[in-house]
């Protein structure tokens, strides 16, 4: 027989080391300005070609197109700055996915608890564990009229996510919303198109192992330094 195995003596285990940076870069000079404004704008109007090319392919996509996707952007501006964009790209489809798959669940939520509660006499009392009828006849005729709104809207989300199709907005969709409504949120026309301008640009770069202070796109270095 052998003998017990021996016990190690303990030791702790380093914590990760992988940080996140999205910071502000101040003491810029204007000329820093000015090329980190062209470089975003480039990599941004890249990302958002790419994204719609992503969005087009839906569940089609595989690894050869993603392949094609980096090619094409390579030539636009660097391999590794595709490889950034496209990687954005694809979470971004996926993160849209996500919430799609979320919004068809919670209609289809809605739409069992409005139809369990229309098929309940009106003013029947509820339980702990289900909801009672709807309060009165004007109640029960306008959520009949909301359960057909929420089929609808349930039809039209099932159908978006069988074919792969999602909606997403580079900038983000409250922000483009906001340009109709320029004096609720005191702002100017200028000023809006200012802020949609910077919240489409792209700077960005995932680390890369092995490699010092980063990636070999952008460096941090531990003083704050960014190359």
């Amino acid at each position: 027989m052998g003998g017990l195995r021996k016990v190690a003596a303990p030791f702790v285990v380093p914590g990760p080391s992988a940080v996140a940076v999205r910071d502000r870069l101040k003491r810029l000079t204007a000329d820093d300005e000015q090329v980190l404004r062209l470089v975003g704008d480039h990599l941004g109007s890249l990302a958002s070609r790419d994204l719609r090319t992503r969005c087009a392919a839906g569940l089609d996509h595989d690894a050869d197109a993603w392949a094609e996707r980096k090619r094409i952007l390579t030539g636009q501006s660097s391999s590794r700055w595709a490889g950034s964009i496209t990687k954005a790209t694809h979470d971004q489809w996926a993160l849209a996915r996500r919430a799609q798959l979320a919004h068809v669940r919670g209609l289809e939520e809605g739409v069992r608890t409005v139809a369990h509660r229309l098929s309940l006499p009106v003013g029947e009392k509820g339980s702990g564990h289900a909801p009672g009828g709807y309060r009165s006849k004007r109640e029960w005729f306008t959520k009949s009229r909301r359960l057909h709104v929420l089929e609808d809207r349930l039809t039209a989300a099932r159908a978006d996510w069988q074919d792969g199709i999602v909606h997403v907005v580079r900038g983000k969709k409250q922000l483009l919303n906001t340009r109709h409504q320029l004096k609720a949120a005191q702002l100017t026309e200028a000023e809006w198109r200012a802020r949609w301008k910077a919240g489409r640009r792209f700077l960005k770069a995932d680390g890369e192992s092995g490699k010092r202070y980063g990636n070999e796109t952008i460096r941090v270095t531990p003083d704050g330094q960014v190359s």
